[in-house]
């Protein structure tokens, strides 16, 4: 189910139509993911005691609808304790009208871009559902990650759920989309499987919020490890399934592989449309210069919004090729959607006569590039605030990793769609997306790299070759290498301790970015944290 963060009334609006459905095709038992009364995770809503006694209404009215039916939904519950953190991550179960149990979530993951120790207090103990016959192992999420050699946490709650001799093992889920992280998750939980000899019913969460991802891929494990059902990732689904005759279920699996272009293509259409449709906007503005970031991203919010929806707008200099607007023209008549060409020549040409006296005597350099650039996003904006459309951005991970971006110019924007993808990775998913037939044109594809901003300039003149690039970058950011480390693998150590001082010395324009999809497990945002002023020697 795809829930909004704090729509209480219309999450458990939702949770009722779904528990109405199930009961009408004959279901004992039906499981949301973790936290969807709320939605996972409200962050610092769950400080406010007006939330969270909004949070206990809601269940109380879905646990109206409960008749004849049990139900397993996350909610945050107060813990009473006169120690500790005030409130539990729970799985309330509800039959006839009532909340019959609360199981608390035990291990409080604080990594990445967890961080529930700042709200939860972990379980204090672990007890089974016991429900029409069955003895149920209810975990939440983190608590069946603690499965592989070395542990993260000192102690396994389903290690402590099988001393009460359980017959199946329920999972209540929030786990975030990375390109490299579904393989992992499956296996996983079929190792729990496995390991536990326990059918797996997996209900994990998806849909976006902001800029963290859920995929979905809820799972019905046998107690072998055959994934005998598997939900639709990035949409919402429902299944039944009889737990008792899994052995003659046909196993129905995506068999999806980390990095699949069409994983990161549907997570990319699924967090653009959230973005939009939960803040309120229907229509997008695009900067679209020609090249292959902003042609990707108008494509990709043409497939999420509708062509119609996606207003592409050039802004050529006097230093813009004939062939960028031309491109830039024939993508947006591929698409379908609205365009204008508006030049900056005057505006630039302002600026500078304002500036003349103040710069006289001084060559010209990098100011007067980014003049350009800042004049292009003034007028996006101004563009943005008449038409009441949100401005998207278009910049890559590489680019935006070195500083080859420009504060108040090019970093305008609502939020970053590709900004977790490297330019090697734009290129792929461009490609991806023309799998059926040209839809962002050969051309664009095929030029080199270039921001235009002065004569003949290439991205190259500035910045290794972006294949070469982005290996240092994947070593550094995910990989957390230092250069010393990255020499070592075969890299040119003048280049590598370039591009990490780069990196380094650009955090505090990320700071100020648009909020960026998160597409692998190191995205810049929440989950990787550093200081904007720092002295350090890699």
């Amino acid at each position: 189910m795809n829930v909004t963060i704090g729509d209480l009334t219309g999450n458990a609006a939702k949770c009722i139509d779904r528990i109405g459905r199930a009961r009408s095709l004959g279901a004992d038992l039906i499981v949301f993911s973790e936290l969807s009364i709320c939605g996972y995770i409200p962050k610092d809503m769950l400080n406010y005691e007006s939330f969270i006694e909004r949070c206990e209404e809601a269940v109380k009215e879905v646990a109206k609808a409960s008749q004849g039916i049990g139900v397993l939904i996350g909610s945050p519950v107060k813990s009473g304790l006169s120690d500790g953190k005030g409130l539990y991550n729970a799985a309330l179960f509800l039959h006839d009208g009532e909340i019959k149990a609360q199981f608390n979530k035990s291990l409080l993951p604080t990594y990445d871009i967890f961080d529930e120790y700042r709200y939860f207090e972990p379980a204090r103990s672990v007890e089974i559902l016991e429900f029409k016959g069955k003895r149920i192992a209810v975990t939440i999420c983190e608590d069946l990650w603690n499965l592989d050699s070395p542990q993260m946490y000192p102690t396994t709650p389903m290690d402590e759920l099988m001393k009460q001799k359980p017959d199946l093992m329920v999972n209540l889920s929030g786990s975030p989309f990375s390109y490299n992280h579904v393989e992992d998750r499956q296996g996983r939980m079929v190792r729990n499987a496995q390991k536990y000899d326990l059918p797996l019913i997996y209900v994990n969460q998806v849909g976006a919020h902001t800029d963290v991802l859920f995929d979905g891929g809820s799972m019905f494990i046998t107690n072998t490890g055959v994934i005998a059902e598997e939900l639709e990732y990035f949409e919402e689904d429902f299944e039944i399934v009889d737990v008792d005759k899994h052995e003659e279920l046909l196993s129905h699996s995506h068999n999806f592989r980390d990095e699949d272009e069409n994983l990161i293509h549907d997570a990319i259409v699924m967090g653009i449309r959230d973005y939009f449709g939960k803040m309120g906007f229907k229509k997008a503005l695009i900067g679209s210069s020609g090249g292959i970031d902003s042609a990707l991203v108008h494509a990709l919010c043409a497939v999420a919004l509708g062509a119609e929806n996606v207003t592409a707008v050039m802004l050529p200099s006097k230093f813009s090729s004939e062939g960028s607007v031309k491109d830039a023209v024939q993508l947006a008549e591929n698409l379908g959607s609205p365009y204008h060409i508006v030049p900056i020549n005057g505006l630039v040409d302002s600026a500078d006569s304002a500036l003349e006296e103040m710069f006289h005597g001084m060559p010209d350099d990098v100011t007067e590039e980014n003049i350009q650039a800042r004049g292009r996003g003034l007028l996006l904006m101004a563009i943005s605030n008449k038409l009441g459309v949100l401005l998207v951005n278009t910049s890559n991970k590489s680019e935006t990793a070195v500083g080859y971006s420009t504060l108040y110019g090019d970093m305008c924007g609502g939020f970053s769609p590709i900004g977790d993808l490297y330019k090697t990775q734009v290129y792929a998913i461009a490609r991806y997306m023309n799998r059926n037939g040209e839809v962002i044109p050969e051309a664009i594809l095929k030029k080199e790299p270039s921001a235009e901003l002065r004569p003949d300039q290439k991205d190259s003149d500035s910045l290794p070759e972006y294949s070469y690039l982005d290996a240092i970058l994947m070593h550094y950011i995910e990989e957390q290498k230092g250069w010393k480390e990255i020499v070592d693998l075969g890299f040119e150590e003048e280049v590598v301790r370039k591009v990490v001082k780069m990196v380094d010395r650009n955090e505090y324009k990320r700071f100020q970015g648009s909020p960026i999809l998160r597409i692998s497990h190191r995205a810049f945002g929440i989950g990787r944290q550093m200081p904007l002023v720092a002295k350090y020697y890699h």
